[in-house]
C-alpha cells in the first residue's frame, strides 16, 4: 500500500508533465496557423479592395439601365393604358348617342 501511495502521485505528475507539454506545443502550432491565416485574409481582403471600383462601376451601370427600363415600361403601360380606356370611353360615349 505504501508504494502505491508514493507511487501514484509520480505517474500523476509525470502525466500532467506530458499534458501540459502537449497543450503547449498545441498553443505554439495554433498561433502560428492563426498567423498564416491572418496573412491570407489581409491579401484576399487587399485583391477584393483592387476590385471595388469594378464592382461600383458595374453597379452604376446596372442602376442606369434599371431606370431606363423602369422608363420604357412605364411608357409601354400607359400607352396600353390609353389605348384601353379610350375604347371603353368611346364604347360609352356610342352608347349615349344613340
Amino acid at each position: 500500500m505504501d508504494f502505491w501511495l508514493s507511487f501514484l502521485p509520480i505517474i500523476i505528475y509525470i502525466l500532467l508533465i506530458i499534458l501540459l507539454i502537449i497543450g503547449i506545443i498545441l498553443g505554439i502550432k495554433s498561433i502560428i496557423t492563426i498567423n498564416k491565416v491572418e496573412k491570407v485574409v489581409d491579401d484576399v481582403n487587399e485583391k477584393v479592395e483592387s476590385l471595388n471600383g469594378l464592382f461600383q462601376l458595374v453597379d452604376f451601370t446596372t442602376d442606369k439601365l434599371v431606370s431606363i427600363t423602369d422608363k420604357v415600361v412605364d411608357g409601354i403601360s400607359s400607352l396600353a393604358s390609353r389605348l384601353f380606356f379610350k375604347k371603353k370611353k368611346n364604347k360609352e360615349e356610342d352608347t349615349e348617342n344613340e
